[in-house]
């Protein structure tokens, strides 16, 4: 992977691995996503307005030093969910997800890529 200082015009940069899982049952049913980066769809179950949830995320490239970063990337209700990576440890880490807008029941898609922290 090119260095953060050694992009070049017109490309990203990051992580070229990726996988994408679809969460089953209800919105806190962990996931296992092996990749560097990658795409999860969440389950359509309702989230109240003002709800949070969290589910992990088992992911054999991740260590406790990294850096997850996560966005609501698809479908449902732009702007009605806050999102964030949390809990990091070797092998898994957290996300939580937000419903700031009233009760909904979407399948929303979440993006996330680690960035290598420094070597334990």
């Amino acid at each position: 992977m090119a260095s953060i200082f050694e992009a070049t015009a017109g490309k990203l940069i990051g992580p070229t691995t990726g996988g994408t899982v679809t969460q089953s049952t209800n919105k806190s049913t962990g996931v296992t996503l092996n990749a560097a980066s990658g795409q999860i769809t969440m389950n359509d179950a309702s989230l109240a307005g003002g709800a949070e949830v969290s589910f992990t995320v088992t992911n054999s490239e991740i260590s406790s030093t990294d850096v997850v970063v996560v966005n609501h990337s698809s479908a449902g209700t732009a702007g009605s969910y806050l999102v964030q990576a949390n809990s990091i440890a070797d092998g898994s880490f957290k996300i939580t997800v937000a419903n700031v807008g009233s009760t909904l029941g979407e399948a929303i898609v979440l993006s996330f890529v680690a960035l290598k922290g420094a070597s334990s």
